[in-house]
C-alpha cells in the first residue's frame, strides 16, 4: 500500500511537471501566432495605403491595392528579437529575420506600443537594428495636438527617456502630450506613437524647447517587433539626396 501511494505521488509530480512544460511551449506558440496575426491586421490598416493621384496617368504594376483603389505604401512583417542592449551609448537589436525573409536596410521597426528603431544591416536570416537608444539615432517627430515637428534623439543617460529637440517656444506644450512620428520620415509611417512629454526645458540661449519624452516602448522587455517597409523608400531618399543647382 505504501509503495502504491509513493508511486502515485511520483507519477503525479511527473505529470504536473510535464503539463507545466507543455503549457510553457504552448504559450510560446500562442504568442508567435498572435504576433503574426497582428502583422496581418496591421497590413490591412488604411494608414498603409495612399490614394492615387487621379489627375495623373497611372501605370499599373504589381503593387498591391486595397478594395478602394488605393495603392499600398507600407508592408508589415513580424520578427522575433534575439539580441538587445540598453546600457550602452550605441544600442542595437538583433532580429531573427533577414534578406531571405524580405528584410531590407532602412526598414522601420516598431513594437505593439511604439517605435523601436531602423534596420542598418541585414544578413540572410538576421537583421541589425539601430535602437532609438543610440546616440546617432534621429527620428522626425511631432506633437500630436498641433503637428509641430522636431527631432527625437537620445542623450545616452536613461533608457526610459528620449529628447525632442527644436520645438519652438511658441508651441503650447504640456506634460502628458503625445509625441508621434511626423510626415517627414522616409522610414516610419506618420502618427505612430513615440512617447509622452515628461518635462519641458526652455533653452535660454535659443527660441526652442527641449522636451523630455517617456518612451512608449519598453526596451527592457521587448521580445517581438514589426518591420515596416516603405515601398517608396528608395525613391524618396534618392530624390532628397539630389543637390540643388545654383
Amino acid at each position: 500500500m505504501f509503495f502504491t501511494a509513493a508511486s502515485n505521488e511520483i507519477t503525479g509530480r511527473v505529470d504536473k511537471q510535464y503539463n507545466n512544460w507543455r503549457y510553457y511551449f504552448s504559450l510560446k506558440e500562442t504568442n508567435e501566432q498572435l504576433v503574426a496575426e497582428n502583422a496581418r491586421l496591421r497590413n490591412g490598416l488604411s494608414v498603409n495605403f495612399q490614394a492615387i493621384d487621379t489627375s495623373q496617368k497611372t501605370i499599373l504594376d504589381s503593387t498591391l491595392r486595397d478594395s478602394m483603389g488605393k495603392m499600398r505604401k507600407y508592408t508589415v512583417f513580424p520578427a522575433k528579437v534575439i539580441g538587445n542592449t540598453v546600457s550602452l551609448q550605441a544600442n542595437f537589436l538583433t532580429l531573427e529575420r533577414g534578406s531571405l525573409q524580405g528584410v531590407k536596410k532602412g526598414m522601420a521597426v516598431i513594437s505593439s506600443a511604439g517605435i523601436v528603431g531602423v534596420v542598418v544591416a541585414v544578413s540572410e536570416n538576421n537583421a541589425r537594428v539601430m535602437s532609438l537608444l543610440h546616440r546617432s539615432s534621429r527620428v522626425s517627430a511631432m506633437l500630436k495636438k498641433d503637428n509641430i515637428s522636431g527631432s527625437i534623439e537620445w542623450d545616452g543617460v536613461d533608457p526610459n527617456y528620449l529628447l525632442l529637440k527644436n520645438i519652438p517656444k511658441s508651441a503650447k506644450v504640456a506634460t502628458g502630450d503625445s509625441v508621434l512620428t511626423s510626415t517627414y520620415s522616409a522610414n516610419f509611417p506618420s502618427h505612430l506613437l513615440i512617447g509622452t512629454v515628461n518635462n519641458v526645458v526652455a533653452d535660454p540661449s535659443s527660441n526652442f524647447y527641449t522636451l523630455k519624452v517617456k518612451t512608449a516602448t519598453n526596451f527592457f522587455s521587448i521580445q517581438y517587433v514589426y518591420l515596416v517597409e516603405n515601398l517608396r523608400y528608395t525613391e524618396q531618399i534618392t530624390i532628397e539626396a539630389i543637390p540643388e543647382k545654383n
